[in-house]
This record gives structure tokens, C-alpha cells and sequence, in this order.
């Protein structure tokens, strides 16, 4: 599970062979969620700060996550992506 990014605690990775709709995992301490790169819909359970956080930088990254997703579904290695600061 390649991490593509990490901030504040919180670990941003995408798998390689990954089902649709693309989406990305985050993992926060014990939590763990599943978040849909293209409207933000929530599979899982984050607090409510991290969960923003994770929207913020969604946000500021989802072409860069959406340019990810393909070059995954192509075969090619994920890219790292600015953490939020």
C-alpha cells in the first residue's frame, strides 16, 4: 500500500489494482477510511478534525490524486503528493 502522502498524523496511500470509484485509504492512529476522490464520500469512521483536514487537502490535490489513480490503472508508479501544511 503505497503512501502518497502524510500529515498531522494522518497517512494517505492508494493500492495498485484498486476497484472503482477512485479513491484513496487514510489511516488516523486506530481509524481507518476510505475516501472517494470524486465527490468525498466517507467509507469508514475519522474524527471529525482529521476528516476535515483530510477534505482540505483533497481540496487543494484531487487532480493531482485523479492523475494518480490513472497511472495506477496504466501500471505506473504513484506519485508523492505535498502533505497539508
Amino acid at each position: 500500500m503505497p503512501e502518497i502522502s502524510r500529515f498531522y498524523g494522518i497517512i494517505i496511500t492508494m493500492f495498485v489494482h484498486e476497484h472503482n470509484p477512485p479513491h484513496f485509504h487514510v489511516r488516523y492512529n486506530e481509524y481507518r477510511a476510505l475516501i472517494n476522490i470524486e465527490n468525498g464520500e466517507i467509507t469508514g469512521n475519522l474524527p471529525r478534525r482529521a476528516l476535515n483536514l483530510v477534505y482540505d487537502w483533497l481540496d487543494l490535490h484531487k487532480d493531482e490524486l485523479m492523475e494518480n489513480w490513472r497511472r495506477m490503472e496504466r501500471g505506473g508508479e504513484l506519485k508523492s503528493i505535498k502533505p497539508l501544511d
